[in-house]
């Protein structure tokens, strides 16, 4: 919310606020990991069960934000021409905008995550399947710490060869460096479509691996922690500005990302912060949130409500409050009775 509607004086935090789009990848990561530590070791996992439950998870605050965001409609008609419009009215609500660069912001523009989750949930029950066969069969040795890390790491770099390619030939022929308001066709592609976040994914399933064999006590894992956040620190403050925005989008930051979550995945000072009731009951409505800040920001100052309530001495902080209070609202009333209808009605009989 703070990246996509900065307020004045963010001072040190201004590295942070302005490259958070990296976020994203950070939380593809952690979808593949948390997927594979739930569900690794199972010893059968049904995929219509699992189809369910991720879609009671994402699929109704979706629709609830895009019936909230229908006056935007009105904005995305003279922005395409009249068949990609209609193609936009089509695909979006089956999450398949994501699919189409001119189209992934269609609608409800932080909504193009969707489409990529949606595929990479559909692929999990396969991808956990030949992991799992793959590392019980001959090639059982490369399931040694090692090894995962070794293989992380080249999922990582491998992620990285389209934004590379990118620097180097230039398809959208931009005269100047890429900015995070730079628009082009291909750029769009890197920074929207699934298969730009393939990488990222597999290589949270197989950090969850990792964290199943690696023995780190307590104090190793609030060090790699502390380590990991200190690093991203001095990234942010001294590194990320130099490095190109495509490759920053990229998610070049991913081995610090991966760090510091297999730092938090264990007890620790640390992690005992993150697990302060609080501050978890905030997590929990952190999706409503960011699939409603976007527009609701908007249609908050469209309508001049600020100005309206006289608040405008202390907005844009009011319109986080405001929006935020929505969240809790949206999960309480929408996301949880709707995720429990969907469970209840469409899980398979046992």
């Amino acid at each position: 919310m703070l990246f996509h509607f900065t307020p004045p004086h963010v001072g040190i935090l201004g590295p942070v606020i302005n490259n958070a789009f990296v976020f994203v990848g950070f939380f593809f990561l952690i979808s593949g990991f948390v997927l594979a530590y739930n569900y690794a070791d199972r010893p059968t996992l049904r995929k219509q069960t699992f189809y369910v439950a991720r879609l009671s998870r994402v699929y109704p605050v979706y629709l609830f934000t895009l019936l909230v965001s229908i006056p935007f409609l009105q904005q995305e008609w003279p922005a395409h021409s009249p068949h990609d419009f209609y193609l936009g009215l089509i695909l979006t609500p089956l999450t398949l905008q994501g699919w189409s660069p001119n189209l992934a912001t269609f609608w409800n523009t932080v909504a193009w995550t969707l489409p990529a989750e949606m595929i990479l949930y559909a692929l999990f029950p396969f991808l956990l399947i030949a992991l799992a066969a793959l590392y019980r069969g001959p090639l059982k040795r490369f399931a040694s710490p090692g090894w995962l890390i070794f293989t992380f790491l080249a999922f990582w770099l491998l992620g990285l060869v389209p934004h590379t390619l990118y620097l180097i030939f230039n398809p959208d022929h931009l005269t100047a460096p890429a900015t995070r308001y730079t628009y082009g066709y291909y750029l769009r592609a890197l920074k929207y479509t699934p298969p730009a976040y393939f990488c990222t994914f597999i290589a949270g399933i197989i950090l969850a691996r990792l964290h199943s064999v690696l023995p780190l006590s307590p104090m190793r894992r609030g060090i790699l922690a502390l380590a990991s956040l200190v690093s991203l620190a001095l990234f942010f403050a001294f590194a990320v500005d130099r490095i190109p925005y495509v490759l920053v989008h990229g998610a070049i930051m991913l081995p610090l990302f991966a760090a510091l979550l297999i730092g938090l995945s264990g007890p620790n000072l640390i992690a005992s912060i993150f697990s302060w009731r609080p501050l978890v009951l905030f997590g929990e409505t952190t999706f409503c949130l960011y699939m409603l800040h976007f527009n609701v920001f908007q249609m908050i100052h469209f309508y001049h409500l600020p100005e309206r309530l006289h608040l405008v001495a202390v907005d844009p902080w009011v319109s986080y409050l405001a929006i935020i209070a929505l969240g809790f609202a949206v999960h309480s009333l929408v996301e949880s009775p709707a995720r429990r209808f969907v469970l209840t009605h469409l899980s398979p009989k046992r």
